[in-house]
Order: structure tokens, then C-alpha cells, then sequence
């Protein structure tokens, strides 16, 4: 966030980080086929930074395991994210980052479904339509200052 910007929600409320997944030799044996499921995707997505706090995603509560579904046999994930407050106008952004790292990360047959959880914000039903919409999120990542910005949400912090 720029130097001088008023912050929407300056005092968010901090949870406290799930622990490490513990890995199994079953887990690093290349030979087992393991299906991608609900954790492996939050591992993925919950160290994103917040665009307006030197916070993860997961330490704002924006992201939880149990908002993660995974169908790996239809090749299908589902995130659904809440914002810090009802008229977060970092949403959007915050989808799009999500998105963009799933996009990153996982095979390409998977069709990947990013949503604000159901009654949380303000413009909920707007906010679906641009991450649902393929154009849009391509359009949105040609422009270098937004990809910047989703980039930075990216990058990997000490925790």
C-alpha cells in the first residue's frame, strides 16, 4: 500500500497460524499417486499477503481450510475467501492473487473457482463476476502495475 494512503480497516483482528503439515514418507514418494486435496491447496494460499497489512491471509482469517474443496477427480478447486470488512475495496485484488497463485501452481486441467464467502461483502455478486470471468482476470494480468501488486501479495515472507 502506498506511504500516506488511510487504511480501511486499521486494527484488523489477528488469528493465530495452523501448524505445519506434517509429511509422511508416502507424501515425498513420487511412485504414490496422491490426489491434491483441501490442505495442500490452503498450504498454497495461506501465506499470501495482504495488500494493506504486513499479515498473511490466514493470520486476517480471509482464507480457512474449511472454505478450500477440492475435487480431484473432476478436476475442480473451490476457495471461497472473506474480507476483513464488509466494504473491503481490496477484494477484488485479494481474489485475483488467490487466483493467479492456484493458476501457478496446479496442473492446468484444473478449473479453479474463486469467490468471496456468501454474505460477507458488500459487492459480493461483482466481485464473483470479475474473478469468474476469464477475459477479465487475463486483462487484469496484462496490466504491470496490478501484476506488480498481485506479485508482491505473492512473495514468500518469513512467518
Amino acid at each position: 500500500m502506498s506511504g500516506g494512503a488511510r487504511l480501511e480497516n486499521a486494527n484488523p483482528l489477528i488469528f493465530q497460524r495452523s501448524g505445519e503439515r506434517l509429511l509422511t514418507a508416502a507424501d515425498e514418494d513420487e511412485d504414490v499417486v496422491d490426489p491434491i486435496d483441501d490442505r495442500e491447496i490452503f498450504d498454497l494460499i495461506r501465506s499470501i499477503s495482504d495488500p494493506e497489512h504486513p499479515l498473511s491471509l490466514e493470520e486476517l482469517n480471509v482464507v480457512e481450510q474449511m472454505r478450500v474443496n477440492v475435487n480431484d477427480e473432476e478436476s475442480a478447486v473451490s476457495v471461497e475467501f472473506t474480507p476483513t470488512i464488509p466494504h473491503c475495496s481490496m477484494a477484488t485484488l485479494i481474489g485475483l492473487s488467490i487466483k493467479v497463485k492456484l493458476l501457478r501452481s496446479l496442473p492446468d486441467r484444473f478449473k479453479i473457482d474463486v469467490h468471496i464467502t456468501p454474505g460477507t461483502h458488500a459487492s459480493e455478486d461483482a466481485v464473483n463476476k470479475q474473478l469468474a470471468d476469464k477475459e477479465r482476470v487475463a486483462a487484469a494480468l496484462e496490466n504491470s502495475q496490478l501484476l506488480e501488486v498481485v506479485n508482491q501479495c505473492l512473495s514468500t515472507r518469513t512467518m
